[in-house]
């Protein structure tokens, strides 16, 4: 640790190009380097940044890149000389189900030669780890994190103004609330989150988030009094919003998807899909289909979950953990660190 402050590791972290809203999981890792004595610049990838960080390439003792756009201009810098990290932290499969069997085969062989390039390959999914196993130097697993304490017990501040928020928004404090925070996008099925609304009378469902489906979301608010969408709100504000909540919602078959560590850390019950979070995390979340009914049946039977017990499951993902296999592999691939066993 001393030597990570008094000579700093400089780090360039190319990420997605998303709303720091959207995306903060690379961010809160960055943070907690940061607190370890690194300098990192945390960058979201476009053609522009991607030609400023190899102008800047001298300035860097390593980058990181996370899938996609990050590691594809990573592999750049490698090119030139700068070691390089692949964050590997989302399937191929999200990108197929998205954009297209066709395009996706591209992308694929992209990443292939990311991870081959690599001095190392960080990667999350289980799915995944043959692949980068196969073609890259040398990989490690590890996991989204969660700011755990931020949402175990966030500040009495924050649950007031999103009370206040809430009132505000003539949302009635005696209804149950249920909420979605994230993506607006078809993978997250937001349409059957918002028809399951005409199966629960009694209760409310607030929209936190942005996306290509917001105008869905709008024609929802004006034809049903129980939605209300607050768009997009800052991070940290988030977890002021769940202790006001009775039911965190989650339909994205992702069996990492950040909301269900923050819902859980919150002690929320969560409703998530059948398959892959099913897997992952059992009798926690109520599972349920994609389909209004089965979404709306789900948020009713969520609060006789063991709450307590998916709190501490979740424990193990806080981020100062995660972060710390992260600054193990920095120090290897710069050589300031024990050589991997």
């Amino acid at each position: 640790m001393a030597k990570d402050i008094e000579n700093p590791i400089r780090v360039l972290w190319l990420t997605p190009d998303k709303p720091e809203t959207i995306s903060v999981g690379r961010r809160r890792i960055a943070e907690q380097l940061e607190a370890r004595g690194f300098r990192v610049t945390l960058r979201g990838t476009t053609p522009r940044t991607a030609l400023a960080s190899f102008r800047e390439r001298a300035t860097y003792d390593v980058v990181v890149g996370t899938t996609r756009a990050g590691a594809f201009a990573g592999a750049g810098l490698k090119l030139a000389g700068v070691p390089l990290v692949v964050d590997h932290v989302d399937p191929i499969r999200q990108f197929t189900e998205t954009h297209g069997t066709a395009l996706s085969l591209g992308v694929r062989l992209a990443e292939n030669v990311a991870f081959r390039v690599a001095d190392h390959t960080l990667s999350v999914y289980d799915e995944e780890r043959p692949r980068v196993e196969r073609y890259a130097r040398a990989a490690t697993e590890t996991d989204l994190g969660v700011s755990f304490d931020a949402f175990a017990d966030p500040e009495e501040e924050a649950v007031a103004d999103a009370r206040s928020h809430l009132v505000d928004a003539d949302v009635d404090p005696n209804t149950p609330l249920a909420v979605y925070v994230g993506g607006l996008e078809p993978i997250y099925h937001v349409e059957a989150l918002l028809g399951a609304m005409a199966h629960l009378d009694d209760w409310t469902l607030v929209v936190l988030g942005t996306g290509s489906l917001e105008g869905l979301v709008e024609r929802a608010v004006a034809e049903r009094e129980n939605v209300v969408f607050l768009g997009s709100v800052a991070h940290e504000r988030v977890p002021g919003y769940l202790h006001a909540a009775d039911v965190g919602i989650a339909l994205v078959d992702d069996p990492h998807t950040l909301k269900v560590l923050e819902y859980a850390a919150a002690g929320l019950p969560t409703v998530g899909l059948h398959g892959r979070v099913e897997d992952r995390f059992g009798e926690f979340v109520e599972a349920c289909d994609p389909t209004p009914e089965s979404v709306a049946h789900a948020v009713r039977r969520a609060p006789d979950r063991d709450l307590e017990a998916f709190r501490e499951y979740v424990k193990a993902f806080d981020y100062a953990r995660v972060a710390e296999g992260y600054a193990q592999v920095l120090r290897r691939v710069v050589g300031r660190g024990e050589p991997a066993q």
